[in-house]
């Protein structure tokens, strides 16, 4: 069974990164070590200061609590554990393969699952909930299972009154290494044995490979800066320090719009981030997808990410966050050309699980209708709004089945298409029923009255969900000008309903909450 990924530990902080590129061989002064011992990755030994990861190396986090527990069971019994594989450089020693033990052994040291003081270090004190349950699960587990390392600490001050079990873990925890193995050669003999070696190992999903293999081009520094607020490892740090504030600054509020307030199920409120859990791996593929779209041309498709060249000076990467910051500015946010659209409605399926198809469908329609300068849409979608979002609510389960039938890989670019034909058509005067929804999906055929309903056996947190949203969209604020409703938390204008200069006053019966774009386009 794969582990969700909100049950991963994150132990990214543990070792540090650098980049293999900026090292040389200095093989004059080479002498190598057979073992590491726990004590040696410790903070302020010197092992552990010159601990390096590549910094294109993925995060160290596919990792269970229980497989955490499981590394540190074999370490204090004595069981087999396979080597360490390190190669030195000019200045540090890197992680070729192993990166994951070394970090568990660490982290146990520590007390640092993901949520101790050198995580909150690199992440800059922006630890998910999902990060602290995950650690906080691996610490209770480890502590059932084998044990704290402070646990340890303390028997050994008081080894007159232990058992003959944790008198031989002692003895095991302050004599053993982990084995280690040596690459030897240039940078590219290293760079040629950490892809030879990891490939064979767990296999990188294609959102990892994706920015792997593009981890030098703007798409991709961007995600990743984007994915921590600006923080962790600096992906960006060769450039200029001007350049990487820039970089660091755009990403940190591109994360407060897109993931923020952060995802919880059951959903007990209508403030819901537009881009789902900031979990790394969803946030990842949204981000990308989402830049790309942000990063279109006019009557040109989606480009690719392999089409951008490498980003040389930060400009690019730079270039990259403010359009994408400028398109989601037109979907929330309280500036002048804001729409507002409530996620619970436009990117929420009927469980109250966050669709990617519904979000970046809608992003490629809004993106596609402003690079062509097609401000009539904008218009349209306005005097629609009431229905539409009452057909999106109606017809949520259908909807989500329809997104479903098509392949996973078209499914938002199906969604665009679908999503403004149910536009057009209720503009057009068309009362939608879900047999039109059908039809307008091109699946016609495939799905039959019903298929969509499902039965529930248990009050689960996606019925919880669902009955919540429901009830809470029952009782929403709406814009008194389209008659949509209002995301109060994110996306409102304070409107004169009598305006200043036809002689309002700025009186409490005078002003209402609409939409930012009802108020300043619409209105005038």
């Amino acid at each position: 069974m794969v582990a969700s990924k909100s049950n991963l530990v994150n132990l990214d902080a543990m070792i540090k990164r650098a980049d293999f590129a900026s090292e040389g061989n200095d093989s004059a002064s080479f002498e190598t070590f057979n073992t590491i011992p726990a004590r040696e990755l410790s903070s302020g030994s010197p092992i552990a200061a010159l601990l390096r990861k590549p910094d294109f190396q993925r995060e160290t986090n596919h990792w269970t609590p229980d497989q955490v527990a499981s590394l540190l069971e074999c370490y204090v019994n004595g069981d087999l554990i396979p080597s360490v594989i390190l190669w030195k450089s000019s200045s540090y020693l890197f992680v070729i393969d192993g990166g994951h033990r070394l970090s568990v052994i660490k982290a146990w040291m520590e007390d640092d699952y993901g949520d101790g003081s050198i995580s909150h270090r690199l992440f800059g004190h922006n630890v998910s909930n999902e990060q602290r349950k995950a650690a906080e699960q691996a610490r209770k587990t480890i502590n059932r299972r084998v044990g704290s390392w402070s646990y340890y600490k303390g028997l050994l001050e008081d080894d007159d009154n232990i058992t003959s079990e944790q008198r031989q873990r002692l003895s095991t925890i302050t004599t053993r290494g982990l084995p280690v193995q040596w690459v030897k050669g240039d940078v590219d003999k290293a760079e040629t044995s950490f892809f030879n070696i990891n490939m064979k190992g767990t296999p990188l999903d294609d959102i990892e490979e994706l920015l792997l293999k593009n981890r030098k081009k703007p798409i991709a520094i961007a995600a990743r800066a984007i994915i921590r607020a600006g923080k962790g490892h600096r992906y960006w740090s060769k450039f200029d320090s001007q350049q990487a504030d820039i970089i660091e600054d755009e990403a940190f509020k591109l994360h407060k719009l897109l993931f923020n307030p952060e995802f919880q199920r059951p959903i007990k409120t209508l403030d819901l981030p537009l881009g789902g859990s900031k979990g790394v791996r969803n946030a990842a593929q949204i981000l990308i997808d989402f830049l790309l779209i942000s990063s279109r041309r006019q009557q040109e498709a989606i480009p690719a990410i392999a089409s951008f060249s490498q980003d040389e000076d930060g400009n690019s990467t730079i270039e990259i966050l403010r359009k994408a910051k400028k398109l989601i500015g037109r979907i929330t946010g309280n500036d002048g050309g804001s729409l507002g659209l409530h996620p619970a409605i436009y990117f929420y399926g009927p469980s109250g699980r966050h669709s990617i198809p519904m979000f970046l469908g809608t992003i490629s329609l809004i993106s596609y209708k402003i690079i062509n300068n097609n401000s009539r849409f904008f218009v349209k979608l306005t005097e629609v709004r009431e229905k539409l979002e009452k057909v999106l609510i109606e017809n949520k389960e259908l909807i989500a089945a329809i997104v479903q039938r098509h392949r996973s890989k078209d499914r938002a670019s199906r969604y665009h298409t679908f999503l403004e034909r149910i536009i057009e058509s209720i503009h057009k005067g068309k009362e939608l029923e879900a047999e039109d929804l059908v039809l307008i999906s091109e699946l016609d055929g495939k799905i039959i009255a019903g298929d969509f309903k499902r039965k529930e056996s248990s009050i689960s947190d996606e019925v919880k969900s669902k009955v919540f949203i429901g009830a809470a969209l029952a009782n929403a604020m709406k814009c008194p000008i389209c008659r949509g409703y209002l995301d109060v938390e994110k996306s409102v204008s304070y409107d004169h309903i009598v305006r200043v200069r036809d002689g309002g006053l700025g009186n409490f019966e005078n002003f209402q909450l609409t939409h930012p774009y009802c108020n300043q386009s619409v209105k005038n």
